[in-house]
């Protein structure tokens, strides 16, 4: 499951990597040249970072269960599969693409993003009591690792779904700046280094 973390942290870096291209832009242009999309972008990247990591953590997860690398949860031996999956699992006892098919088959319209849906993936994997964990390790309270998480996709959501438009005032977006992207990305970046220290 290493390889879901690492992958985790080179797209964290592409978003570190957008907003010192804000930063030296900003430094070398007036306010005239609007770069807040690139802060906008910088958000909308650093969740789907996030969902991404999440995807392939509980894929993996999945398949050392199948291969007997870890204890399954309940949720693991609820998962559903396809009967034509099932006669190549019994076909080919070797063979475990089809198990990752129907992971992907069945993940590939889920967002792992907000804190029930991420509790939920990682359910197939570990027992453990995700945000009790993962909160104790950031430091903060449960509740407030879940409401923290749920504004940061909410913004995100204005973002990538309404061009982060407020609604109250005719062509006018949502304020955004540097400051608060940034508190956003660590926020998510320390997060998934969280699960990733509970889970894997």
């Amino acid at each position: 499951m290493q390889s879901a973390i690492e992958q985790f942290r080179a797209n964290i870096q592409r978003v570190h990597a957008l907003g010192s291209i804000y930063q030296a832009l900003n430094a070398q242009t007036t306010e005239a040249l609007d770069l807040s999309d690139l802060l906008r972008s910088e958000w909308v990247m650093a969740v789907s970072a996030l969902d991404h990591y999440v995807h392939e953590l509980v894929k993996l997860g999945m398949l050392e269960i199948y291969r007997g690398y870890r204890p399954q949860t309940d949720a693991f031996s609820q998962f559903q599969i396809t009967l034509g999956s099932a006669l190549q699992a019994v076909n080919s006892p070797g063979n475990h693409e089809w198990l990752e098919d129907q992971i992907r088959a069945r993940h590939s319209h889920l967002s792992f993003q907000t804190p029930d849906n991420i509790a939920n993936a990682i359910r197939l994997i570990s027992p453990e009591s995700l945000w009790n964990e993962v909160a104790a390790k950031l430091i903060r309270t449960p509740q407030d690792t879940r409401e923290r998480l749920s504004l940061i996709v909410n913004r995100r959501n204005q973002i990538a779904h309404e061009s982060d438009m407020d609604p109250t005032y005719l062509n006018t977006r949502w304020p955004i700046n540097y400051n608060q992207v940034n508190d956003a990305v660590t926020f998510i970046e320390n997060l998934a280094e969280a699960i990733h220290a509970v889970v894997a």
